[in-house]
Order: C-alpha cells, then structure tokens, then sequence
C-alpha cells in the first residue's frame, strides 16, 4: 500500500467525538496500517485546535511517539519547494500545513490523503497528479 498523508481535520474529527465526521474518520482510520505521514505544521494546527479538549494534545504526541504517525518532512529541505506551493496557489489561499502536505506527496510519491478539506481536489502533486481522497466528502 503506498504511503498514506493525514491532515489536520482527520486528526481533529479522530479524537474529539464530538465533530461532525468523527465516526467516518473513525472508521477509515481502523482500515489502514501505520503508519501515516504528516508534518510538524499539521501536529501544530491539531494541538491548537483541540487544545479545548482535554488530554487531545497529549493523544496526537502518543501518536507521534508510537509511530502511528510519522513525520518524515524536513522542512529545510523543501522550503524552496514550499515557496514554489505556496505561490502556486496563491489565489486559493494555500496554508503553510497543506503546501507541506503536498510537497510530502511529491516526496513519498503518493497522493493518498486522509483529509477533510475539499481543497486538496484542487491541489496538484508531481505538478499535474490529483490527490485520492480516502475520506468521502458529502
């Protein structure tokens, strides 16, 4: 199975039963094999926003600590990369999380994401390839 990406809104909708596509991330989540690969940018919105929660920012580093999630982005590496994301999609607008997410696809080769942001129909990784959305949006 190819590399899986995990965005923010799946970590969020995943561990706090209280939004709306808990269950659905839930049952998606279960089906597939650690581990899934994210970012610094993406751990950091999802501690922000289930800071609310409490227990929620300790269970995302658990996940990290496990190695149910992965972070092999290095941001050093990509930033020209990032730069060239982020001005792509200038217009959309582009957040830094999900320029990182793509630049991710490109260096995994794999445009597999766990996400809930219909904004990645738009994106683009290896220039020109859409990213399968493992999450049916409604």
């Amino acid at each position: 199975m190819p590399p899986v990406l995990l965005d923010t809104s799946v970590i969020v909708a995943f561990l706090d039963a209280r939004e709306r596509y808990h269950s659905r991330c839930t049952s998606v989540v279960s089906l597939l094999r650690p581990p899934l690969f994210t970012c610094e940018a993406v751990i950091s919105e999802s501690c922000h926003l289930l800071a609310a929660k409490h227990g929620a920012s300790e269970d995302v580093l658990k996940n990290v600590i496990n190695g149910t999630f992965q972070i092999p982005f290095q941001l050093t590496a990509c930033a020209p990369e990032i730069l060239q994301i982020l001005h792509k999609y200038r217009d959309t607008p582009v957040d830094f999380a999900d320029a990182c997410l793509i630049a991710m696809a490109d260096q995994l080769d794999s445009g597999d994401i766990l996400t809930l942001d219909s904004d990645f129909n738009h994106y683009r990784w290896r220039r020109n390839r859409s990213f399968r959305m493992l999450i049916p949006l409604d």
